[in-house]
């Protein structure tokens, strides 16, 4: 069975294009020839130089439209839709982060809620073959059962971010029953790599060795009860969503939600242990971070670990960037870009 079928005769539409995911995800489209039509705010939530420099190599290509606009604007929205008519949407425009959620609660109900209605609204009142949109391992709130699977009961959430992810899956079921909207979630962990979200532990960890400064890890010290992640490269990422694209849901509520990760978890110290090596390979000389152990923080989970059966089974795909390749290429472009090599 071939899923790579991206069809370079549809236009794809794709919010939070400045964004880690939809840069990537909107270059594989135009690499194929397919038209992407991208919109982002480009909001300061991190440094909006890093989504800059993604539009800037985005914008040579021919078939890429950038319109700078908030998906919690209805207006705008359905004026996109009118004009550029969609034929597949993919919705990764969101405010994200779990502990932001508890500083600025707002702009999550703004964004991910507001924002997330409107795009159902759209594809309501103009068709689409194909919404995709983004939830998150963390509507798993501190379930103990591992590895996560899309049948477990998730509706203790730990934190407001997981809330309005929980809801978008609601909504998107909602919708697609009423108004035949075919939709896929996807729950994203722990997405890294290469002009990743400077927000992401591990970006933040590299920052603060640069900058001489300790790092904090949020564990206790407890190494006999680390937490663990499932950590998952861009570009499985990437593919995973490509294969979904042309392959919506063929069953009567033409709703699913799938857990998108490695389905190999890392304990938290043996990824910082993996980044030092990867930052030490990329600078050519050894690098120890300066460590101070704290508590964990309130919205954070001892682990996510997701089962990837169900994608596997219906695109046959499933992740295989090692923690080791997946950190070096991180490594590596971190020191090219910030131009930190003697």
């Amino acid at each position: 069975m071939n899923f790579t079928t991206l069809d370079p005769s549809k236009t794809y539409l794709i919010t939070g294009v400045a964004g880690f995911i939809g840069y990537y995800l909107s270059r594989k489209l135009l690499e194929h020839g397919c038209q992407v039509i991208g919109v982002d705010n480009v909001n300061d939530y991190y440094d909006v130089n890093l989504k800059h420099t993604r539009l800037g190599n985005l914008d040579p290509y021919e078939k890429f439209t950038f319109i700078k606009g908030d998906i919690s604007d209805k207006d705008m929205v359905m004026q996109i839709f009118k004009e550029y008519k969609p034929n597949i949407v993919v919705n990764l425009a969101a405010q994200a982060g779990v502990r932001y959620s508890i500083e600025n609660p707002d702009v999550y109900i703004q964004s991910n809620i507001i924002g997330f209605y409107n795009i159902l609204e759209a594809c309501r009142h103009n068709p689409v073959d194909h919404l995709v949109y983004a939830s998150s391992s963390s509507v798993y709130g501190s379930n103990k059962k591992v590895p996560f699977e899309e049948t477990d009961f998730v509706d203790n959430p730990v934190s407001l971010y997981a809330s309005t992810k929980k809801s978008n899956e609601l909504m998107a079921h909602t919708y697609s029953h009423l108004y035949k909207i075919p939709a896929t979630g996807l729950r994203f962990f722990t997405v890294y790599g290469p002009m990743g979200r400077p927000d992401m532990a591990y970006f933040g960890f590299a920052d603060k060795y640069f900058n001489g400064e300790p790092i904090k890890i949020f564990n206790n010290g407890d190494f006999e009860n680390d937490l663990y992640r499932d950590f998952t490269y861009i570009d499985d990422i990437v593919e995973g969503i490509e294969r979904l694209l042309s392959n919506p849901p063929k069953d009567e509520g033409q709703h699913k939600v799938y857990n998108i990760g490695n389905n190999s978890p890392v304990k938290l110290m043996v990824f910082i242990e993996t980044l030092e090596k990867a930052i030490s390979n990329a600078v050519g000389k050894d690098v120890q971070f300066e460590k101070i152990f704290e508590p964990i923080k309130p919205g954070d989970v001892p682990a996510t670990y997701a089962s990837t059966d169900q994608l596997q089974k219906a695109i046959g795909f499933k992740p295989e960037t090692s923690i080791e390749e997946g950190l070096q290429q991180f490594a590596d472009w971190y020191v090219e870009y910030y131009k930190l090599k003697d």
